[in-house]
């Protein structure tokens, strides 16, 4: 029977089976794992984000996380962000607190050169409707405006929950740069792994000489204890392995937590070996 359910789901994983598929579990009142392996959700990446996060804080033992979106705009996103936590929560037990920073008025003043692809975004680009963004805000979610360079070192401190997953569509290098602080030393309460998404990463005129791609090479240049790098295995034994969002999903891992985790797991260990007499 096992492997017969095998076939069947290897089966409809292949084109165009997968199709129908997907069509089907819209309509189906299913699991939000199966939604999040599936893409069926209007942003795919932050279900998949968000639950992975949610998967993480279990493994480590911690009860609520904090979700990000640095680059709120218009608010379809954060909408979506909290609507997707309110699911993830009620199906793991992990409690979730969603934040979004914007200025509220679109970009903030660029760098004026390249970094900050000039000649496709300007100052000003994106702005907001906050009170209509509000009136549609749960309590669980808050909405930060002013510019991420000032309020985020300022916010971040208040913040009780360990960051789990965080979106980062800011466009441009240098709030990118304003963004990764939040992972410095002596400012970050984080997950051993933080899960990300870039939205600016693989359009046409990027490049890892500017934008979101350079901000990440100097944070992991200048940053010793932590590293973001690409999220390795997430295509694998998915239905749409094709799905261009896969190639902006990113991990921020804490290689100290890391080491930290394996040197006290280590001391457990022996510590119940004295306690019960076995030292095998």
């Amino acid at each position: 029977m096992s492997r017969l359910m095998a076939f069947s789901q290897r089966l409809a994983a292949e084109p165009p089976f997968r199709i129908f598929c997907k069509a089907m579990i819209k309509r189906l009142p299913v699991s939000i794992r199966v939604k999040a392996q599936w893409d069926v959700a209007s942003r795919p990446h932050y279900l998949l984000g968000v639950l992975a996060a949610a998967d993480e804080a279990i493994q480590e033992g911690v009860e609520a996380i904090s979700i990000f979106e640095f680059g709120v705009a218009g608010g379809n996103g954060l909408l979506m962000l909290q609507e997707i936590a309110a699911a993830v929560q009620a199906e793991t037990g992990v409690r979730i607190a969603v934040y979004g920073f914007d200025t509220g008025s679109g970009l903030p003043d660029l760098t004026g050169d390249y970094r900050d692809y000039s000649d496709h975004w300007q100052t000003g680009d994106y702005p907001m409707n906050e009170g209509a963004l509000r009136r549609k805000l749960t309590p669980s979610t808050s909405l930060v405006i002013g510019n991420i360079r000032d309020t985020l070192p300022s916010y971040l401190p208040h913040i009780q929950e360990h960051i789990g997953f965080v979106a980062v569509d800011v466009d441009v290098y240098s709030s990118t740069c304003d963004v990764l602080r939040m992972f410095s030393n002596g400012a970050r309460r984080m997950l051993r792994r933080v899960y990300m998404y870039f939205d600016d990463v693989d359009l046409m005129f990027t490049h890892r000489f500017a934008g979101e791609l350079l901000a990440m090479d100097e944070f992991n240049h200048a940053s010793s204890s932590v590293k973001i790098d690409k999220w390795k295995g997430i295509k694998k034994h998915r239905p749409f392995p094709e799905a261009g969002w896969l190639d902006r999903m990113f991990i921020a891992h804490d290689l100290e937590a890391i080491s930290r985790f394996r040197t006290e797991r280590k001391a457990k260990i022996i510590k119940v070996e004295e306690t019960t007499g076995n030292t095998g």
